[in-house]
């Protein structure tokens, strides 16, 4: 692997106008298809084999044209103080507003609230459903602007007037300013840590041009392959954070390379043989946890996680090639490492030492003062960190799941709004309505069939109004709607929906009758619960992936099984602050989160996915370096300095520049999109400085030599990937003698 990927980079370098081209024209590319790809339609959202998606499906066969996934919009009247809405003048206003409405091109029905008994018991509120024949993502502009036009027109007349529903849905928008300041502050650690605004840029510069790849082709291929804005969202974040970091290790060990006195060709390839190694490995990490979210069985998550893999894919790629390429035309802009530091600060009586071979030694830095700290008390340091990490880990036990719905949209929004005005006047089970479907194809009288339904629902707790059932025209089938007392993310509502269907087994065996239950609150549970039955699954399947692939990599049976977990520790800490921020409302108000309630159903499973591939790659470039000590000769505790002192302060760096990335989308008005910022972030910091940083170090130095144990039988098994770089010991020095870069012999000329 090390011989291959450092003649890659000699390659590259060599040929670096080639490669750059090549990459450029991919983006031109990429960005051209995005450009004149076909506008998306709508996401669909389907979780097969669960009861609430059979119900569905079962409605689109039994109710032809009904347009059972069309979007509904529900405009929310309130009557001044004093008033009712039954007034003449209140009354007329919602006429209007009707008739105004009923006019759409895809509108399928709009209900006269005075008709449907669609106003509260003190009159005081009232609302209109309009019903549409395409879903809320493939609504025209015209459609929506038409429904607030009708909003603002019975607004004007004096009346509170708020629109709800999915007709108004639009795509996930992350903060854009959140994603500027998370740049900047990647941009600045670059700086600090390799010294040089070009050596800063080539990350930067590399990390666009990926994301820009990813996230284009993403576009092109949005509508073809039934791709949401949610899955752009991801490859984004992704893409940004782990491009920055493999292209930062990469520049990072070029310029250790150039200190030890290599040229610059000969430095890429090396630079490019051994962190490069370390990318590859960390890449397939991530790639193995992204697109094992396959195995969830949604559709949603499945593409969300592949085309995200994609982009980390591309990310790997250009760290191995592009860089090399950018590196060959940066010259010496950028320098060895210390190199601009010693040049400045070096005294008259220090250039005469060094002259004549005498040196002073090194004042050790603060990865190595910290790993000696460590190695000194591996005991305290091991305790502190678990203990730490397991009292954050503590509200995680008492985590909710579900959904987001308009009752947690900020209360600036008028989807917010109208769910307000709904539950003051019919009460908070009103935003989330339980579908009963009843297929009575196996009853002899279906009519009883639904009757015994219904009349069984009504004796059921936590039931405010059912519906008489209404049958299709073949009458085999019927709906009933239930409108439970407690709002749709309770835990009251949930069990309702077990409760029915409980009842359901009930009815099956005495009438024939099938009852399933449905409606975006029974998805929503259906898929809470579709997630928590696959994450153990999923959890053995990229953990036990990853740890086979780790034991190739270190060679060794501990340190896979110890950085396996750490992380789980780590990503129990994560979940435990998503809770308490998100849930409880603990210091919520410091990142806008104006509601609290359930965590969002796949935040556990999507954390151990993402979290996972990210925290391996601080295990593998960290843990890379003292293995690659260790190996040449180093004792344990020399190679844990060792590793701390090439690796931590750009491992550090790498870990700031990911919380920056992440954390720029916690500004974002979407939920969803802030919880997954804020969750990756958090769990960047646990894993990177108190899992990496802390119990790695402190179990190696417990371990000793064990640490790098591996059973004869094992090793010989094995593939050499040779990640140490041992192999280039024969490569490169009469390579670098007979290849050497034409841009130094120019400098030596000008000098």
């Amino acid at each position: 692997m090390a011989t291959f990927l450092y003649k890659l980079g000699r390659f590259a370098f060599r040929r670096r106008g080639f490669v750059a081209l090549m990459w450029v024209a991919l983006l031109t590319l990429a960005g051209v298809g995005a450009a004149t790809a076909p506008a998306p339609g709508t996401t669909s959202f389907s979780i097969p084999g669960v009861e609430a998606q059979k119900a569905f499906d079962l409605l689109e066969q039994r109710f032809p044209g009904a347009s059972a996934d069309g979007a509904t919009g529900r405009i929310v009247f309130k009557a001044p103080e004093g008033q009712k809405m039954t007034d003449a003048a209140n009354r007329a206003t919602v006429d209007r507003t009707v008739k105004s409405l009923s006019g759409g091109s895809e509108v399928v029905s709009v209900a006269d609230p005075f008709t449907t008994h669609a106003v509260s018991k003190d009159a005081t509120v009232a609302y209109t459903s309009v019903r549409y024949d395409a879903p809320g993502m493939e609504l025209t502009d015209a459609t929506r602007s038409a429904l607030e036009k009708a909003a603002d027109d019975a607004r004007s007349a004096g009346l509170t007037v708020d629109v709800g529903g999915d007709a108004l849905q639009a795509g996930a928008e992350p903060g854009a300013a959140g994603e500027v300041i998370g740049l900047a502050i990647a941009a600045v650690v670059l700086v600090v840590t390799l010294g040089s605004l070009v050596a800063a840029g080539l990350p930067l510069l590399t990390a666009i041009i990926g994301v820009g790849i990813g996230v284009s082709t993403i576009t092109t291929l949005a509508k073809a392959l039934d791709l949401g804005d949610t899955t752009s969202t991801l490859a984004l974040m992704i893409g940004l954070a782990v491009g920055i970091d493999y292209a930062l290790f990469i520049v990072s060990r070029y310029r250790s390379e150039l200190a030890e006195g290599r040229d610059r060709e000969e430095a890429v390839g090396r630079a490019t043989g051994t962190a490069g190694s370390a990318v590859v490995f960390a890449g397939l990490t991530v790639v193995i946890a992204l697109a094992g979210l396959s195995v969830v069985n949604v559709p949603m998550l499945t593409k969300m996680g592949l085309a995200a893999a994609g982009t980390v894919v591309v990310a790997v790629l250009i760290a191995l090639t592009m860089i090399p390429a950018l590196l060959g035309f940066a010259g010496r802009k950028v320098r060895a490492t210390g190199e601009k530091r010693r040049s400045r600060g070096k005294s008259a009586s220090e250039a005469e030492a060094e002259a004549s071979g005498a040196s002073r030694p090194a004042k050790p830095g603060p990865g190595v003062r910290w790993a000696s700290f460590v190695i000194r008390r591996p005991a305290a340091v091991l305790l502190l960190g678990v203990l730490g990490l397991g009292a954050i880990a503590v509200p995680a036990t008492q985590l909710e799941l579900g959904l987001p719905d308009d009752g947690s949209q900020p209360t600036s929004t008028t989807q917010r709004r109208a769910y307000d005005l709904l539950s003051e006047g019919f009460g908070p089970g009103f935003n989330g309505p339980l579908m009963i479907v009843v297929d009575a194809r196996g009853s002899d009288d279906p009519q009883a069939a639904a009757t015994s339904v219904t009349d069984g629902i009504k004796d059921l707790k936590d039931v405010v109004t059912v519906t008489p059932a209404a049958f299709n025209k073949a009458g085999d089938t019927a709906t009933i709607t239930v409108i439970p007392d407690s709002k749709p993310s309770s835990t009251q509502t949930e069990d309702l929906v077990h409760a029915i269907r409980d009842q359901g087994a009930d009815i099956w065996s005495d009438t024939g009758a099938q009852v399933l239950v449905t409606g975006t609150t029974a998805m929503n549970i259906d898929f809470s619960q579709k997630l928590n039955d696959a994450l153990v699954p999923y959890l053995g399947l990229v953990v036990g992936l990853a740890f086979l692939l780790l034991i190739v990599v270190f060679r060794s049976i501990l340190v896979p099984l110890k950085a396996a977990l750490g992380f789980l520790l780590s990503v129990l800490a994560a979940l435990g602050a998503v809770v308490a921020v998100f849930q409880w409302g603990w210091l919520g108000g410091l990142i806008g989160v104006e509601e609290t309630g359930p965590i969002m159903s796949m935040m556990p499973i999507f954390m151990v996915g993402v979290v996972f591939g990210l925290a391996m790659d601080y295990e593998v470039f960290l843990v890379t370096r003292m293995r690659e000590a260790y190996v040449h000769g180093e004792s344990p505790s020399q190679a844990v300095v060792t590793g701390f002192r090439h690796s931590a302060k750009v491992v550090a760096a790498a870990a700031v520049i990911m919380m920056a990335v992440f954390g720029g989308f916690i500004s974002s008005s979407e939920s969803m999109i802030k919880m997954i910022g804020f969750g990756l972030a958090i769990a960047v910091f646990f894993d990177a400085f108190i899992v990496r940083m802390a119990i790695v170090p402190a179990v190696l130095a417990l371990l000793g030599r064990k640490a790098w144990w591996l059973p004869k039988w094992l090793d010989r098994a094995l593939p050499n990937v040779d990640v140490e770089g041992e192999g280039l010991k024969t490569q490169g020095e009469s390579a670098g003698a007979k290849d050497a870069d034409p841009d130094d012999d120019r400098e030596l000329v000008r000098a």
